[in-house]
C-alpha cells in the first residue's frame, strides 16, 4: 500500500467531511432562488459561511465563496490593484517577495506585464522569512506609490512563517492594504483576521480535508475590490456566479474540525518531523535540512540532497511506493529549479536537489519508518543515475 507524504499538496478528505459532502450534493435548489427550496440551499451557505468565519475570526459577511485559492489570490490580487490605483493612479506599485505559490506571483506577473504595475519584490533571509527592515525602507521612500502588499502567512514548500502583524503594522502608516494567502497555513496556525490588520485573507478547503474546488477570499468590509467575474451579482458582487453551497458547507465541516484539531495535529507531526530529520540528516551524507532553526509549521520537511536531482529522486520513491514531492504541486512536472530555495539564495543545484516531506493526522510511525528505511537507497541511486 502506498505511502502518501504529500499532505501539503492536497490533504485527503476525511471520512466525516465526505458523509457531509455527498449528503449535501443531494439539496436541491439554488441559493439565489426565492422559493423554499433555493431558501433551504441558502440556509446551508449561509451556516457554512458562519462556521468558515468562527474558523478565521472574521465576521460572516467578510467571507466571499470561490472555487479555490488560486481564484481567492486572483481576486485578491487584481481586484485590490484595480480599485486602489481607480482611485489613485499614483498607486501603482505591488509589494511582494519570490517566497510566494505561483498563485500569488503570476497575477503580480500578469499586472505588470498587461496593465503596467510596478512590481518591488523584498527579500527574504536565508532561512525564508521576509526582511522586515527591508520592507520598513521601501514604504518609507515609496509607500504613497504602493497599491497593495502580499505576503504569504506560511511557506508552502519549506513551511516558514511569517510576521503579518509586523507587515500589516508597517503597511497601515501608510494606508496600503495587505493580502496574505494563508492557504498552507489554515489549520497549521491560528488565524484571527480580526486581529491580524490584513484586509484580505485567501483559504482553501482541500488543504484542511476538505473537497478540491472550494475556496474563499475573506475581504474585509472595510474594502471593496473590482470583480473578476461579472454576471449575478453574488458574493457581495465581488464573485458573481451561483453559489456552491454544497461544497461551502463540506468546506467549513472540514474547517471546523481543523481548528479542534489543530494542537493534536501539531503534537503529533512535530514527533513525526523530527524523527524525519534525525533520521535523514543520521543516515545520508549531503542532506540539509532546508529552512534552519526558523519558525515554521510542524508537518513540513523539507530537504536538499548534494550531488542529484529532485525528478530522480521522486521517480525512485514513487517507484517504492512513497508519495512525496520536491515543492508545490502546481509545478510538478516542471523542470526548473525551485523559485522559493533560490529566493532564499541557495545555488541552482541545491534548487534541483529538494524534497519536501509533509505528514498529517493519518500519517504513522511505521510508515516514517518505512520512508526512512529506503530513502537512502533512493538517494544512493538517484545520485549515480543523475548527478548535478
Amino acid at each position: 500500500m502506498a505511502i502518501y507524504l504529500d499532505y501539503a499538496a492536497s490533504v485527503p478528505i476525511s471520512a466525516e467531511v465526505l458523509a457531509t459532502f455527498t449528503e449535501a450534493l443531494q439539496t436541491v435548489g439554488n441559493p439565489s432562488s426565492t422559493h423554499s427550496l433555493g431558501q433551504g440551499s441558502r440556509m446551508m451557505l449561509e451556516d457554512a459561511r458562519e462556521q468558515i468565519a468562527l474558523a478565521v475570526g472574521c465576521d460572516r459577511s467578510e467571507v466571499i465563496f470561490t472555487a479555490g485559492g488560486t481564484e481567492s489570490d486572483n481576486l485578491a490580487i487584481k481586484g485590490l490593484f484595480w480599485k486602489r490605483r481607480g482611485e489613485n493612479p499614483a498607486r501603482n506599485v505591488i509589494v511582494s517577495t519570490y517566497m510566494e505559490h505561483h498563485a500569488v506571483i503570476d497575477p503580480i506577473e500578469w499586472l505588470e506585464a498587461h496593465e503596467g504595475a510596478e512590481v518591488a519584490w523584498i527579500g527574504v533571509s536565508d532561512e525564508g522569512v521576509i526582511e522586515l527592515a527591508a520592507l520598513e525602507s521601501f514604504l518609507a521612500a515609496r509607500g504613497s506609490e504602493v497599491a497593495l502588499i502580499t505576503m504569504m502567512w506560511a511557506n508552502n514548500e519549506v513551511g516558514v512563517i511569517n510576521d503579518i502583524k509586523a507587515v500589516t503594522a508597517l503597511a497601515v502608516k501608510h494606508g496600503i492594504p495587505v493580502h496574505s494567502d494563508a492557504i498552507a497555513a489554515f489549520g497549521h496556525v491560528p488565524i484571527d483576521f480580526k486581529s491580524s490588520g490584513l484586509s484580505a485573507l485567501s483559504i482553501s478547503a482541500h488543504k484542511v480535508a476538505g473537497p478540491v474546488g472550494v475556496g474563499a477570499l475573506i475581504l474585509s468590509r472595510a474594502e471593496t475590490l473590482t470583480p473578476l467575474v461579472h454576471g449575478g451579482g453574488q458574493e457581495r458582487s465581488m464573485r458573481s456566479g451561483t453559489m456552491n453551497a454544497p461544497g461551502a458547507k463540506a468546506f467549513a465541516h472540514a474547517a471546523s474540525l481543523a481548528v479542534a484539531n489543530m494542537s493534536k495535529h501539531n503534537s503529533h507531526t512535530r514527533a513525526l518531523v523530527e524523527r524525519l530529520r534525525e533520521g535523514i540528516e543520521s543516515t545520508i551524507s549531503g542532506a540539509r535540512f532546508s529552512r534552519g532553526s526558523a519558525s515554521a509549521m510542524t508537518h513540513n520537511a523539507h530537504f536538499t540532497f548534494e550531488g542529484l536531482k529532485s525528478d530522480g529522486l521522486l521517480f525512485l520513491l514513487d517507484q517504492a511506493d512513497i508519495a512525496v514531492s520536491a515543492g508545490s504541486a502546481c509545478q510538478a512536472g516542471v523542470d526548473r529549479p525551485s523559485h522559493v530555495l533560490l529566493a532564499m539564495g541557495r545555488s541552482e543545484d541545491e534548487a534541483n536537489s529538494c524534497l519536501r516531506i509533509t505528514v498529517g493526522l493519518q500519517t504513522t510511525e511505521a510508515e516514517i519508518e518505512r520512508f526512512l528505511q529506503v530513502l537512502p537507497t533512493a538517494v544512493a541511486a538517484a545520485r549515480s543515475a543523475n548527478p548535478t
